[in-house]
């Protein structure tokens, strides 16, 4: 298990070096297919999931419009990949063992995403809290967020009373027992 888990933190360790020399979106690519997570680039319909067969051509020709992280080790000392990254519009986070709330705090504070992220799910990372969740709120173009099965949250009503203040044009759906 410990094995695991330092092999997993240094899938995730940053490589500013290689941001600059292949781009924010390759680079990120790479991460997130190392991590076990999906990408969708701009313009197609079908997922990347072969880090093999990340598509090559000019610098910054492949945009990454959406991240699937399902069963991904994705982690908080990977999210500097996300930086750099313009065109997310859509991002799933979903058995997630290492996602916690200075994760989706991290996302928040991402220039980018506050402007490009639409849609996010959260299902079943069952380190996310309430804390977490109310971090969101700096996601002032997010359209959709579905919360599934997160055990972590303890004040329902108050914590998405208050999100729903900060976003209201946020749809909200919830799955929560």
């Amino acid at each position: 298990r410990a094995f695991w888990g330092w092999l997993n933190a240094v899938f995730n360790k940053v490589d500013h070096e290689r941001i600059r020399a292949v781009g924010p979106d390759r680079a990120a690519s790479e991460w997130l297919l190392r991590c076990g997570a999906l990408v969708r680039y701009q313009g197609s319909p079908k997922w990347q999931q072969d880090y093999n067969g990340l598509p090559t051509g000019p610098l910054g020709k492949y945009k990454i419009e959406a991240i699937n992280a399902t069963d991904a080790c994705i982690m908080y000392r990977g999210f500097d990949y996300l930086d750099g990254l313009e065109h997310v519009t859509d991002i799933k986070l979903e058995k997630c063992m290492y996602i916690q709330d200075e994760c989706l705090q991290r996302l928040s504070e991402t220039n980018n995403l506050q402007k490009s992220l639409q849609q996010l799910k959260i299902i079943s990372c069952g380190n996310v809290t309430d804390r977490g969740i109310l971090a969101l709120h700096k996601l002032t173009n997010l359209e959709y967020l579905y919360l599934s099965d997160l055990p972590g949250i303890r004040e329902k009503e108050t914590t998405f009373r208050v999100l729903q203040q900060a976003l209201p044009k946020l749809e909200l759906e919830l799955d929560l027992e």
